[in-house]
């Protein structure tokens, strides 16, 4: 078995080294290739080109990229003509992997889609396109299949892979004795570098407020790696606030596992944050010509993950969602801020009631509890693999359609 990876983001890379260590135990002489990342290469993928210094967002940043990609997108295109691989498989990334999964259909090569795209979240014209280019939608939302059924494609929750890599994890016991005993407030300023530069001073002013109102609190901020960090020290410099958080590099889990509340970005560290039950403020800064463009293209009412698993009402979007009311937290637990202007000062009273009241902070934690309960689980890289191995196992679909099996 032969497989073609397309992933460019620092999660991708993840998912996608345990699927590959998933497909190795179901068949040890699979070979796998492909755009990646260092996990990936670690877990037996040969790159054809590392793509961590391409995990960009946002047309402005991506045009002065556009040569660098149609130059990926020919190469695909040349190993897909010459090394036909058994199956494509795409993780993430959309806005190139749309263009991979084009060059694979018209080869005849099968496209799995390994965590679609929010397509149900932003623009849901582009169903059209997954029902074209994709044979296999491997989801990891349970609500996603059927929403993907009633806009008449068939799909198969396989779980979510981020909760696989906490099967083994460990975690150095001696940093986290750092912080017995010390409320920490671990900032999570996200693993893109705009989004390190978009809210780190946000959360620098929300932590300032902390600071003011409990001036014992410590402050952490973790950084996915050193280039990060001095990004983050330059910010911190710049800011002169009153707060002293402490830089960490690679330091994540023990940060959040230490916190007594978190601040961070809007990503799939939501996720994390659930499985560690820890009460979060997540925030994400837009400009005002984005967020022109989200709230006439938006279509649901929360933009975090956690929020969206557990409401009830998740594509009630014009439904008024106040992060201020605490009321609302029975809905979304993690209070979400999509911000064009400062809201620091409002995030930091989330933080503070929690800080300031055990009684606060343990409802916050035994609203998250129920839902970690029933989703938070290992798992979904087996299921992936079997659906995979068991897909090329059959018989051949037919180009552009869905072939959906019990995952065994």
């Amino acid at each position: 078995m032969r497989i073609f990876f397309s992933v460019g983001e620092p999660s991708g890379d993840l998912h996608g080294s345990n699927l590959i260590r998933a497909l190795k135990a179901r068949q040890p002489d699979s070979q796998f290739f492909g755009f990646g990342g260092p996990k990936m290469a670690a877990a037996g993928c040969v790159l054809e080109r590392d793509m961590s210094d391409l995990a960009i967002m946002g047309i402005a940043r991506v045009v002065p990229h556009l040569k660098t990609f149609w130059n990926l997108l020919q190469q695909a295109d040349r190993f897909f003509e010459q090394q036909r691989p058994d199956a494509v498989v795409l993780i993430d990334y959309p806005g190139f992997n749309w263009w991979v999964a084009r060059k694979a259909k018209q080869r005849g090569i099968p496209v799995f889609y390994y965590g679609t795209p929010q397509i149900w979240a932003w623009a849901t014209y582009r169903v059209r396109k997954l029902r074209r280019l994709v044979d296999h939608s491997l989801c990891k939302l349970p609500f996603e299949p059927d929403w993907y059924r009633q806009h008449d494609c068939q799909a198969t929750y396989v779980g979510h892979p981020y909760f696989d890599d906490f099967v083994d994890q460990s975690l150095d016991q001696e940093f986290l004795r750092t912080f017995d005993g010390q409320q920490l407030v671990t900032v999570l300023p996200g693993s893109r570098r705009s989004e390190v530069t978009n809210n780190l001073p946000a959360f620098l002013r929300t932590i300032d407020h902390v600071h003011a109102a409990q001036p014992n609190t410590k402050f952490a901020i973790a950084s996915y790696n050193e280039q990060q960090a001095a990004m983050a020290r330059q910010i911190v410099m710049q800011h002169n606030g009153t707060a002293l958080p402490v830089i960490h590099v690679n330091r994540t889990r023990e940060l959040i596992r230490s916190a007594t509340v978190c601040l961070a970005c809007s990503g799939s560290v939501s996720l994390e944050l659930l499985h560690e039950l820890k009460p979060t403020v997540i925030h994400y800064k837009i400009d005002r010509f984005v967020n022109f463009l989200q709230k006439r293209m938006r279509r649901i009412k929360f933009f975090t993950l956690v929020n969206l698993l557990n409401s009830e009402n998740r594509f009630e979007y014009r439904q008024e969602y106040d992060p201020n009311d605490v009321e609302a937290l029975a809905e979304a637990p993690f209070p979400e801020y999509l911000a064009v202007e400062d809201r620091s000062d409002e995030m930091a009273q989330h933080l503070l009631r929690w800080l300031t009241s055990e009684t606060s902070r343990r409802e916050a934690i035994d609203l998250l509890e129920p839902l970690r309960q029933s989703f938070a689980k290992p798992g979904a890289s087996k299921s992936a693999a079997t659906y995979i191995t068991n897909q090329l196992a059959a018989e051949p679909t037919l180009p552009g359609s869905f072939s959906v099996k019990k995952v065994a």
